[in-house]
Formats: structure tokens, sequence, C-alpha cells
């Protein structure tokens, strides 16, 4: 009996395009027909099947053992109708090595990419996953990596980045996110080509996803001012990231090597009039106008909260203005006391709202977060929205 000419050039074929041996499948071959033949009726209890690789002749040869496992007789007994269980068989085997083989390839092909751009058009949405169409494989964005308040509609096209690729028996695992840090790197590299080659150099990102991110750039030509070069003319550059990311503010801070210049830039667009630095202790003391208070600690604090990521220090803002003491109103009770309120203070913890901007907060005082990268100084800031 011989195997069917079109399922020996379906053999040739993957071998050709897909790089996997005949002989390999002609192994697993021949393991599935001796399963197939096992099941007909009146079949030995041990068989053995040989295919030509040439000729593409199958033979089955039952097997008789004696205790030790060992072929004490063997002859032909190859099924008459074997000849269609073989031509089905052929069929799974080619299907299954061919699955095999490509999830082989995508694992080849992604292995080592994490930290990666990718773009995926959406297949599924769930509230604990949605699953990207890469092309040539799938990837799975958790829940947890999505950027909050994002709509994600079946059939758009959004980028992501690679966090890990895992070689599972199902098949590699590629996952994928839209609310890390270095999202917001890889974008802006797309749109600068001076990062890529080297001349600017991103130092620090601080990021709260959906909110808005501060970026730390330096420059290694002194011709190039390095946040002219991400922002773009009238800001075209910063703004395809703003688009890519649905409106998430972004501003662009210049790496400075005082420490002081830096957190007074990176508090931008607020005006600083001082910064007090203890480098032991990793704190700043930063003084700033009456009506510079608010801009400087932001909505809820988010603006001091990614400063003080984005520096390393822990940030104190302050007013210019002393406190002046409470009237107290006379009173028949005695040793009525005047009231000094205190300042109140904005922690790096605290929630934040859908609309970073202005808040009428008295007092910060925020510590830096290890969820963000932490880098040195930077100079003015350039924030845009989409």
């Amino acid at each position: 009996m011989k195997i069917d000419f079109q399922v020996m050039e379906a053999l040739e074929l993957l071998e050709r395009e897909r790089g996997v041996p005949v002989e390999m499948i002609l192994d697993a071959l021949a393991n599935a027909l001796v399963s197939a033949y096992k099941r007909s009726p009146g079949a030995a209890e041990e068989a053995r099947v040989t295919i030509d690789p040439d000729e593409g002749d199958i033979r089955v040869y039952a097997q008789e053992l004696d205790e030790d496992g060992n072929v004490v007789r063997e002859w032909e007994d190859t099924p008459d109708d074997f000849g269609r269980i073989a031509a089905q068989t052929a069929k799974q085997v080619i299907a299954q090595r061919l699955n095999e083989a490509k999830r082989g390839q995508v694992y080849e092909i992604y292995q080592g990419r994490e930290g990666d751009l990718v773009t995926g058009i959406i297949q599924q949405v769930d509230h604990r996953y949605v699953i990207l169409d890469l092309g040539d494989a799938e990837a799975l964005m958790p829940g947890s990596e999505r950027i909050p308040y994002e709509r994600l509609e079946r059939g758009n096209r959004v980028k992501a980045l690679i966090l890990e690729v895992r070689n599972e028996a199902k098949g590699p695992q590629i996952v994928v996110s839209r609310s890390h840090p270095d999202l917001v790197r890889e974008l802006l590299k797309l749109e600068v080509p001076e990062i890529v080659d080297g001349t600017v150099e991103i130092t620090a990102i601080a990021r709260e996803p959906g909110h808005r991110t501060k970026i730390a750039v330096l420059s290694h030509d002194s011709n190039v001012d390095p946040k002219g070069a991400c922002v773009g003319a009238r800001g075209s550059r910063v703004r395809q990231v703003v688009n890519e990311l649905k409106g998430e503010k972004v501003d662009v801070v210049q790496h400075r090597d005082d420490i002081r210049q830096f957190i007074a830039e990176a508090l931008g667009p607020a005006r600083v009039q001082e910064v007090v630095i203890d480098e032991e202790e990793r704190t700043a003391v930063v003084i700033v106008s009456e009506n510079q208070l608010s801009l400087a600690i932001g909505k809820e604090g988010q603006n001091a909260r990614l400063a003080a990521r984005l520096s390393g220090y822990r940030i104190d803002i302050r007013s210019d203005q002393p406190e002046v003491p409470e009237e107290v109103p006379e009173a028949p009770a005695p040793a009525a006391e005047a009231v000094v309120s205190e300042p109140a203070t904005q922690t790096a913890d605290a929630p934040v709202a859908p609309e970073p901007d202005e808040t009428d907060t008295e007092d910060t005082d925020t510590e830096p977060d290890g969820s963000d990268e932490t880098a040195a100084p930077a100079d003015d800031t350039d924030s845009l929205t989409a």
C-alpha cells in the first residue's frame, strides 16, 4: 500500500516552507498508524509500521514478544482498507505538525523582544483581558495593563508594549501593555529620529496612565534642543503620542545635572521660587508664590507626585506667604486661644481625578513612587493635550 502522492507533496512542502524534516513527520505518521492498526478488528497486540520515504510504501508488521519484550516472531499484517486509514491519519499528523511548527516559529520571532512596540487589531475585549491580532501571532493584554477608562472596541488598531513572551505547551504567550511607562518612550521614538540615532536621550519617565506623563530628556549635541526635538514644530511630534494615548497629557522636561533646577522644571508649568535640598534624606522643600501653589501641586497632587517620581526626591511644596493666625472673638469662657490652620498635605498615594489640572490644596508633601523610573534633573516643561 502506498501513501497518496498529494500527501507526499504536502510533506515536502512542509519541510521547505516550515523547516520540518520529512523524516520527523513520517515517524509521527508511523506511530499514529500503529495506533490506528491496533483499533482494527483482529489486530495483534504489538505491531510496527514502516514507510518508504522514496516510494511511499506503507507496511504493517504484527509482532509477538516474549516476557522480556523481545520480538520472537513478526509477520506482515497490513489491513486491506489501510490505505483509507493511512490517508486520514496522514492529514491529521500533517496538520498537527504544521501547527507545532507555526507555534515554534512564532516563539522564535518574538522571544527576546520584551520592551518592543507592536501594532495589533483588537479581536476580543473582556473585563479580564484583550486579545490583539498581530498578524503572525496573537497577544494578550491583561485588564491590569489597560489604560484606565480607555474604550477599546473590536476592530480597532492599537499599539502596545511587549512585556513578556512565554513558550507554553499550547503555544507561545505574548503579554502586552498599554499602561507601562515605556510605552510612551517607544511611541516617542516613532516620532523623534533624534532619539533613535542617540542624539537625544530619554533619562526618565513618570506616568499615571490615562492622565499625565512627564518625560526627562537630554541632548548629546549642543546644537540640538532636546525639548524642541521631542515636541516638534507646533507640537506636531508629541501630538501623535497624545493621540495614540487617547488624550493623555505629555510633559517634556529637559534633563539637568543640578537637582534643584530639575525639580523646579519638573514641577512646571508652575513657576518655582526656591528649592532647598536635603541630599541625605533625598527630600526637597519647594517654595512657590501663593498664586502658583495650586498649579505646582496639581489636581489631587498629581503634578507634584509625578515630579517626585521623575526626580526620585520627596517633595514638600510650600507657599512663600507667612501663615496668619486667625483672630478668635472674645468669649466669656476663660483663656480663649488663637488657632493657626495647619497646611493640608498631599501624599503620593492620593487618587487621581480624570482631569489632571489645578487644585486649591494649600500644601503638599509628596514622595517618589517606585512604580516609575527615576532620573536626574530637567529644564522647561512643555505640556500638550490632544
